[in-house]
């Protein structure tokens, strides 16, 4: 089994409301227009939605993967979701947690990617010879990259938000 992976935790705390932040953090739209990468976000029967995501790989070029996700928590202090039932290739895992600290919320998020393939060569014709360990590497930076990319745009956007409605 060929196996690619990537994780990423991290916090940021923002100048918004608990709904605000869960509203923010739960719609797929804006990790379609916010996040790096993704090229879109679909919603499918069965309360399944589809990532699809390209990322630019050293040696082998770009890959592009589709995820099935679903919810598996929808709590006022956690929202997650995780790979479909019927997904055997490509794992999405993501998850955001709130806490309200004042007038602030603190949101922890993690994120797990994973690309597990029978062989080498069919994720990428170049796959083995450049090894599960340096493309897991690659990955690993490139998923870093989009999500703090995704988290800096949060807080332009949720903060700025809330900066016009203290104005007014």
């Amino acid at each position: 089994m060929f196996r690619i992976k990537a994780s990423y935790t991290g916090q940021l705390e923002l100048k918004t409301t608990l709904e605000r932040a869960r509203e923010f953090f739960g719609d797929f739209k804006n990790f379609a227009d916010l996040m790096p990468g993704i090229e879109g976000i679909r919603k499918e029967s069965g309360g399944i939605a589809r990532w699809i995501v390209r990322a630019e790989v050293p040696v082998i070029g770009s890959v592009q993967a589709s995820f099935a996700v679903r919810k598996t928590e929808d709590r006022p202090e956690r929202l997650e979701w995780s790979p479909a039932g019927s997904e055997m290739k490509n794992y999405l895992r993501y998850a955001a947690n709130f806490e309200v600290r004042g007038h602030n919320v603190l949101i922890k998020v993690s994120q797990h990617v994973e690309l597990r393939r029978s062989h080498a060569r069919d994720l990428h014709r170049f796959a083995a010879l450049v090894g599960e360990g340096a493309i897991s590497s690659e990955m690993q930076k490139r998923v870093g990259e989009m999500i703090k990319t995704f988290l800096e745009r949060a807080r332009v956007k949720l903060e700025g938000e809330s900066n016009l409605e203290q104005e007014a």
